[in-house]
């Protein structure tokens, strides 16, 4: 009887069909794990800015200005929560602390960007910053609603 060496082609394309088929049940998992991935990490983001919102409303009570990005401060949103501020809303020198309250910030080290559409962009009361391109989060600088720009399909990115 002849010795076989190797395999058949019939043996090699059932193989290839198996794995075939446990590559269509698998990939799908996969892509479910990755969407909720960025789900998760939007609401982490989401829930740090809130509160980090909060506490720059806390330490500057002083009129409108005690939202971030208020028009009277000429300051934007990501300026706001990534620099020094005095009470005011106004940028400080953190070398020369005010006399008026202190220096307070930065409350964020960057503006995280939003997983789905790849932004870290802050469109302020619905004006879409760098050049018209898509803003990662929007935030409402009369009421203090902060939430992610939702409006570009994932897939048109």
């Amino acid at each position: 009887m002849k010795k076989r060496n190797g395999f058949t082609l019939v043996e090699i394309l059932i193989v290839v069909v198996i794995l075939g088929i446990l590559a269509a049940i698998v990939i799908p998992q996969f892509s479910d794990a990755s969407e909720e991935a960025k789900l998760s990490s939007l609401v982490s983001d989401l829930q740090t800015i809130r509160s980090q919102i909060q506490l720059y409303r806390a330490q500057h009570h002083h009129g409108t200005a005690n939202l971030p990005g208020a028009t009277e401060t000429a300051l934007t949103f990501a300026e706001s929560m990534t620099m020094y501020t005095i009470k005011d809303g106004t940028e400080a020198d953190p070398q020369a602390p005010d006399p008026n309250g202190g220096v307070y910030g930065p409350y964020l080290l960057k503006i995280p960007t939003n997983p789905f559409n790849d932004s870290a962009v802050v469109a302020e009361d619905g004006t879409i910053g760098n050049g018209g391109a898509a803003s990662g989060w929007e935030f409402n600088t009369t009421t203090g609603a902060f939430n992610a720009d939702d409006s570009v399909p994932h897939g048109a990115l």
